[in-house]
């Protein structure tokens, strides 16, 4: 058995299960592969965004890190996850249609929701068609992503600070976000509007130059008196 080491303390991402799941649902459950496959899919497409979210049964197919909890030989793995697809989608936890793809017919599942049934309908209509993602779902190693950041160590996002933090996600690397948390909180400066001077001080001046150190008289004379002297404050 392998060992596993414990949740890490402070706020975690989570996962939103309905409490059916475990009234309803999982005491009907009996094959390992086909529960697996369930959390997987709330995991999966709460990691996306907009009206319908779905999963591929090659994006499935191609998490090799999922795949291993199944069966050690990858052949076997992905026959099991396959017939765990196969058990969810006859049980009626998930919902199975199949639309045309670059390399023929492509499966495409949702969670059977009503938002997921919207979706399939969509699909039979023609209004939706699912295409490629520029970012495949697949389990890695959890890094907090900016929204996570910021409630750790800000406080509750509201809607307008939502927008910024995902627009400056596209624009700056996750790694430089990350470090401009950590200096906003070693300097007791926990607030957005610092965290981005931060990020675009860093683009303009180069980021070694930038607030990895401790701020030069000169520092402080050019940002008390610049345009973001609201904003600064060592």
């Amino acid at each position: 058995m392998e060992h596993f080491d414990g949740f890490p303390p402070g706020k975690a991402r989570t996962v939103t299960v309905p409490a059916q799941f475990f009234a309803d649902l999982l005491p009907k459950i009996d094959d390992l592969a086909e529960l697996k496959i369930t959390l997987y899919l709330f995991w999966a497409l709460q990691q996306q965004e907009g009206e319908y979210r779905y999963l591929t049964r090659r994006e499935l197919l191609n998490d090799t890190r999922f795949l291993s909890g199944l069966e050690p030989d990858p052949a076997a793995a992905a026959t099991a996850a396959q017939a765990g697809l196969i058990r969810a989608v006859e049980r009626g936890t998930l919902l199975h249609v199949q639309v045309p793809g670059v390399e023929g017919p492509e499966d495409v599942y949702f969670v059977n929701t009503s938002r997921g049934r919207n979706a399939v309908r969509a699909v039979e209509a023609g209004r939706f068609v699912p295409g490629d993602r520029d970012y495949p779902i697949a389990l890695v190693d959890e890094r907090p992503n900016i929204f996570a950041l910021y409630e750790q160590n800000i406080g509750p996002l509201s809607p307008m600070i939502s927008d910024q933090l995902r627009a400056a996600e596209q624009e700056y690397p996750a790694g430089w976000i990350e470090e401009a948390f950590r200096l906003a909180v070693e300097r007791n400066k926990r607030n957005w509007r610092y965290i981005i001077a931060i990020l675009q001080r860093w683009e303009t001046e180069g980021k070694d130059r930038g607030l990895t150190q401790q701020p030069t008289q000169a520092d402080r004379y050019r940002y008390v008196r610049g345009t973001l002297s609201d904003i600064i404050d060592f």
